[in-house]
């Protein structure tokens, strides 16, 4: 019941929203400002019918996936080994301050002196999405309890069963939360970067390209597709997580 009241009321606003856009349209009735769902729904089908979206979403989706690899697996490294020592929580304090303050389109901006058009997006995206796993990873190991430690040392436990059978399971209701929020991070900060470092193959230059070239519907039906896929990989990110949780390890911290 639970699941299907979720659906009807994620159909219910999905609804709302299109309605507020078909009300809106008609009220502004210029193309170029705001398109309506039907000039939309025709370019989306244009784009189906080329070459060009099935390259734009190839480019596009290897590039965050490798932003999400690099921010899961350092992020995750660094964040447990904080989390275990204060020496390296405060080693690794400025350049995370610095991450977190530096905006994204300065950061994008800096790497396109230092690096080819194709990976600017790519090392913007891992930049802004590392600090949430670190933190995640950080928080979790942190959040071990405390009397199951205290026991655990009484006993005179080894540190590597300590870690794999106490500190990480704890550790991943918080990974999995890190993990699916980096995901939509990264989606939103490559396409960013491919706006401003036009790639040969990404959405971000489909984007620009549309909005240069003044086609608003276009423009619309790009971040649509843009949209879409970024709520698709979430979605089954989450699946996939919960899946884990339920067959695996469980935990008694924050769910995805």
């Amino acid at each position: 019941m639970k699941k299907a009241k979720k659906l009807a009321l994620g159909f219910a606003g999905a609804t709302a929203l299109i309605l507020i856009w078909v009300i809106a349209s008609e009220v502004v009735n210029a193309s170029l400002i705001l398109p309506r769902l039907a000039d939309v729904m025709q370019a989306i089908g244009k784009l189906s019918a080329s070459s060009a979206l099935a390259k734009a979403i190839s480019g596009t989706f290897l590039r965050v996936l490798e932003a999400f690899t690099l921010s899961l697996v350092i992020g995750s490294l660094t964040g447990i080994l904080s989390g275990l020592h204060e020496s390296i929580e405060f080693f690794l304090s400025p350049f995370l301050t610095a991450i977190r303050a530096t905006p994204v389109l300065a950061l994008i901006l800096v790497l396109m002196f230092w690096m080819p058009s194709s990976q600017v997006p790519v090392i913007s995206a891992f930049l802004m999405a590392y600090p949430v796993m670190h933190t995640s990873l950080h928080t979790g190991i942190r959040l071990t309890d405390k009397d199951l430690l205290e026991m655990a040392q009484l006993f005179r436990v080894p540190k590597a069963p300590m870690f794999f059978l106490l500190r990480l399971p704890s550790a991943l209701g918080h990974f999995l939360s890190g993990a699916k929020n980096s995901l939509g991070l990264c989606w939103k900060v490559v396409v960013a970067g491919e706006v401003i470092s036009q790639p040969q193959f990404a959405l971000g230059t489909k984007l620009q390209e549309a909005r240069l070239s003044l086609e608003t519907p276009e423009v619309f039906a790009w971040v649509f597709i843009t949209v879409l896929l970024c709520g698709m990989s979430e979605y089954l990110l989450s699946y996939a997580s919960q899946s884990f949780s339920a067959g695996g390890w469980s935990t008694h911290h924050e769910p995805v």
